[in-house]
């Protein structure tokens, strides 16, 4: 039943799945690692402790992203963002344009959104308080017209992007999938195979760089400036700024088909990365030839692995097999099982896309400081609280047109 777009429905008890809905499975290739991985289905929970608490449909189909900033959900669904307040669950804005091509990314700095499109564009979007409600308005377009016409006068800066086409190297030839802000600098991978630098200050690009041989699918930053990107032709790179220029440092080659999504801890020392081979990596830093070191291969999902997020010691993962799974570290000292499956959350009728959380012991001011997942990682919220013994809100898109909202009890298991 489609849900009418200010409507959220509640339920006060636990959720469960409908007895006549299907897994969908994804044929991809076995993967198996020689490293240390635990049996992952031993500690399966679908427990009381994970409810349902609300369905939402958006006005179009295919949830294609979901962030949180300053207490507001932002959902990306074809050409739309939909801005819900999580205090009241009501709609606060709805704003983009059908002319700008399905939005694939959000990222955020200060009072500024970003949102990336499949017509090879990035818009920026100012938050203006307005009355009760925050309003949203078009600020620019990246590249800007200023930046174009200054770089367009020189015939070197001009790439060949297809037999009798150019571009300005400025500009993405495809598909805008992925974006991470940090450090006044925000990165932006596209399908043209290409990493983009973005100065924040003036909007201008500053650097693009030919990343991989097939499309990129994401990207995250760490807090001191490490880049990862991801790729359909199955490797993540590792890249970091010296002298104001980004050169590549190694790269993982560890997943046997595309990799679909990236997500960083706090300190960016350990890296997880999803992809259609249904694992999930997980990689530490290393001082070491490859820089960083596989550690641990999560298996549970029967398909490709479609987003990721880490939110205070908490790892979620949505896949093509239409769940949600939640993964935390265990705190046993048997050093053959670093992480375990805790929950699995089923109910979507269409792969998961989208996976974002903020705990629901927020602040009086509702400020819980989770400030975009996706699959960018690099604005949630990585305050040191302490509170992995709480209750944590995820909040979950599928391209079923649907966002479910799971309140889940998560609390720390020693095996």
């Amino acid at each position: 039943m489609e849900v009418p777009l200010s409507t959220w429905f509640c339920n006060n008890g636990q959720y469960y799945e409908d007895a006549n809905s299907e897994k969908q499975s994804t044929t991809s290739t076995t993967y198996e690692e020689n490293t240390s991985s635990c049996s992952i289905d031993t500690f399966v929970n679908i427990s009381p402790s994970s409810y349902c608490i609300a369905t939402f449909k958006t006005s179009t189909p295919q949830i294609s992203h979901l962030a949180i900033y300053n207490n507001i959900l932002y959902a990306a669904s074809l050409n739309e963002i939909t801005a819900i307040d999580l205090k009241t669950y009501e709609l606060i804005d709805t704003f983009t344009n059908s002319s700008f091509g399905l939005v694939k990314s959000i990222a955020f700095s200060k009072t500024k959104i970003f949102t990336a499109h499949q017509d090879c564009k990035i818009r920026i979007w100012k938050i203006k308080p307005s009355s009760s409600k925050n309003h949203h308005h078009l600020l620019s377009t990246l590249p800007t017209l200023k930046d174009r016409i200054r770089r367009g006068i020189s015939p070197k800066n001009y790439v060949q992007i297809r037999r009798h086409k150019q571009k300005l190297w400025i500009e993405h030839a495809d598909t805008v999938s992925g974006l991470a802000v940090n450090d006044g600098l925000m990165y932006s991978v596209s399908w043209d195979k290409t990493l983009k630098i973005w100065k924040m200050s003036d909007f201008s690009c500053l650097e693009s760089v030919l990343g991989h041989v097939d499309a990129i699918n994401a990207v995250v930053v760490s807090h001191d400036g490490v880049v990862y990107t991801a790729s359909a032709d199955g490797e993540v790179k590792v890249w970091q700024r010296e002298n104001n220029k980004h050169s590549l440092v190694t790269t993982l080659r560890k997943h046997k088909s595309s990799v679909n999504a990236l997500a960083l801890n706090k300190d960016g020392t350990i890296l997880f990365s999803g992809g259609c081979d249904e694992n999930i990596l997980v990689l530490e830093r290393e001082e070491c030839a490859d820089y960083m070191l596989l550690t641990w291969s999560l298996k549970g999902h029967k398909g490709a692995i479609l987003c990721l997020v880490y939110f205070d010691g908490v790892l979620i993962s949505g896949s093509s097999d239409r769940s949600v799974r939640i993964w935390e570290k265990s705190n046993s000292s048997n050093k053959e099982c670093g992480y375990f499956c805790s929950i699995v959350l089923e109910g979507h009728c269409k792969p998961v896309k989208s996976v974002t959380a903020a705990w629901d012991d927020d602040d009086e001011n509702g400020n819980n400081n989770n400030n975009n997942n996706n699959n960018n990682n690099n604005n949630n919220n990585n305050n040191n609280n302490n509170n992995n013994n709480g209750v944590l809100s995820i909040f979950s898109g599928s391209l079923d047109g649907e966002i479910r909202v799971w309140q889940v009890n998560i609390v720390s298991v020693s095996r």
